[in-house]
């Protein structure tokens, strides 16, 4: 028998992903790529044994993502014993519309003749929300719920996409209840074409999406809160309160542009643009975000210290260096910072405490020069000599020390539990080495934000940071340090308790 090796395939290479564009004259598509990841298909060693020459081609209409499924191979292994090629079309049956198994030929039919029947042209499902230029090329995002039957067959097909692009990302389970399933929306990320394939052909094409789904909160301080919480909430479901007029913490879950359209700036605009629909609804009291990856932490970050640099009272927020404190006892954050004002910026634009904190922090740091970071542990008589030939050296490097204290301060609460547990020179130790790995990871963000909007409107729109192989490493760079910081403490994302019926509908990454 020939080695096993010489019947293994690779399943990231043999899986090859095609959008192919309604009224086309054949299945060759604008756009064929391979997943990332093809691990929960295929298993962990993502191979396929049994096969040579191994092809499978999953094609998508690319406007409302209509799937076909073709295997092609030069030999398949036959059966020794137990021992037979795996079954690729009953494992993909798991993942995809049964309909999707159908004869190529008969989906070309399909798709070469997908004409609407009715005069009105074919849009995307949901609501247009916004329309954007990326050169000359045009693109829309619209919103909906999964309560429209058109939004939720197209969410049925896309979820495909989520573990092959997200890791350990796990799709949204449509058997769900009616009120569990009515809390989920989408945002749809499209490209317009400025000329169908055929007459009366569909001009769009999907290039992306975000889930996001109502965690209620029954807040009564919140002025957000729409409800008498004290009154008694209906139990049956037909004279239950529709979900969105119920307050809630809206979740981002699933977030995906599709490898085609990377390194373009539709992450950056599609993120803006939810965050902008949730802080317009007046039901939502904050944004989370499910277990988000390190790609979209710098994402957030940038967008989020956009957003919050363009509010005048958040500019000009500043460490007090005229505040004075011996070295024991609690560091007295209240005087060091606007403290309240703070809190109140936080809550009207619904931004999560922790990532408050952190663009905060970096927002900061960014207003103390570089010649002052790291003055803390300059010999005394450096210090007074930069002092000299520079006077105001003396207060930024003052503001660098309440930085730095600043930052130990919300690194020990996170993790005091596991930081009691050592000897005090090793929290200290330990303290210093997550302050250092944290402030690394904001310089490398800050100079890659600095860069980017020197580089005009592209940059200004959200450039990806898969955008070209530099930047790539620059963020590589970036995700190292945090991911050393993670080693060290446990800081990973946590916007807050999802609700019992919010984990049992979803799992996702971001």
């Amino acid at each position: 028998m020939a080695d096993n090796q010489d019947w293994s395939s690779n399943a990231n290479e043999a899986v090859k992903l095609t959008l192919v564009r309604p009224g086309s004259s054949d299945l060759t598509g604008d756009h064929s790529f391979n997943p990332k990841f093809t691990y929960p298909i295929f298993g962990d060693e993502e191979a396929i044994f049994g096969y040579q020459g191994l092809t499978i081609e999953i094609r998508f209409a690319s406007h409302d993502l209509s799937p076909n499924v073709d295997v092609f191979f030069d030999r398949k292994f036959k059966p020794v014993g137990e021992t037979e090629a795996f079954d690729i079309i009953g494992e993909l049956q798991k993942w995809i519309p049964s309909d999707a198994f159908d004869k190529a030929g008969s989906y070309a039919d399909d798709v070469r003749n997908c004409v609407p029947s009715s005069v009105a042209p074919w849009t995307p499902p949901g609501n247009l929300i916004k329309s954007y230029q990326i050169g000359d090329q045009q693109y829309e995002i619209w919103k909906g719920s999964f309560s429209d039957p058109k939004v939720l067959a197209l969410v049925e097909r896309m979820q495909f996409f989520v573990p092959l692009f997200i890791e350990a990302g796990t799709c949204i389970s449509l058997a769900d209840p009616k009120w569990t399933i009515d809390r989920w929306r989408v945002f749809l990320v499209y490209h317009k074409h400025t000329q169908p394939a055929s007459p009366g052909a569909p001009l769009y094409a999907f290039a992306g999406f975000c889930t996001t789904y109502r965690n209620f909160v029954m807040d009564p301080a919140s002025p957000n809160s729409t409800i008498d919480v004290a009154a008694e909430l209906p139990l049956a479901p037909e004279s239950a309160p529709s979900p969105d007029s119920l307050p809630c913490r809206e979740r981002i879950s699933q977030f995906l542009v599709l490898p085609p359209y990377q390194g373009s700036g539709h992450g950056s605009t599609l993120y803006r643009t939810v965050y902008a629909s949730l802080l317009a609804d007046p039901t939502v009291i904050e944004v989370t975000v499910e277990d988000p990856s390190e790609a979209f932490d710098d994402l957030r970050d940038y967008c989020d210290l956009q957003h919050l640099r363009s509010l005048p009272d958040y500019v000009a927020v500043k460490i007090d260096t005229n505040v004075t404190f011996g070295k024991k006892g609690k560091l007295p954050t209240a005087k060091l910072l606007p403290t309240i004002k703070l809190q109140k910026i936080r809550v009207s634009q619904k931004i999560a405490p922790r990532q408050f904190d952190r663009v905060t922090e970096m927002h900061l740091l960014d207003s103390i020069p570089e010649t002052s970071r790291g003055s803390s542990y300059s010999s005394s008589a450096i210090n007074a000599l930069r002092q000299k030939h520079n006077p105001q050296s003396g207060d930024a490097d003052k503001q660098y020390k309440y930085w730095q204290l600043l930052v130990k301060q919300r690194i020990y609460k996170r993790n005091k539990d596991v930081l009691m547990q050592l000897d005090r020179q090793e929290r200290i130790e330990k303290l210093n080495e997550a302050r250092a790995a944290q402030e690394d990871a904001y310089v490398k963000l800050l100079l890659h934000l600095k860069e980017g909007s020197s580089r005009g409107k592209a940059r200004e729109e959200g450039e990806d940071e898969q955008a070209t192989e530099e930047k790539a490493k620059q963020m590589a760079a970036v995700r190292a340090e945090r991911s050393r910081k993670r080693s060290i403490f446990d800081d990973d994302e946590d916007d807050g308790m999802a609700s019992e019926d919010s984990r049992a509908s979803k799992r996702p990454k971001v």
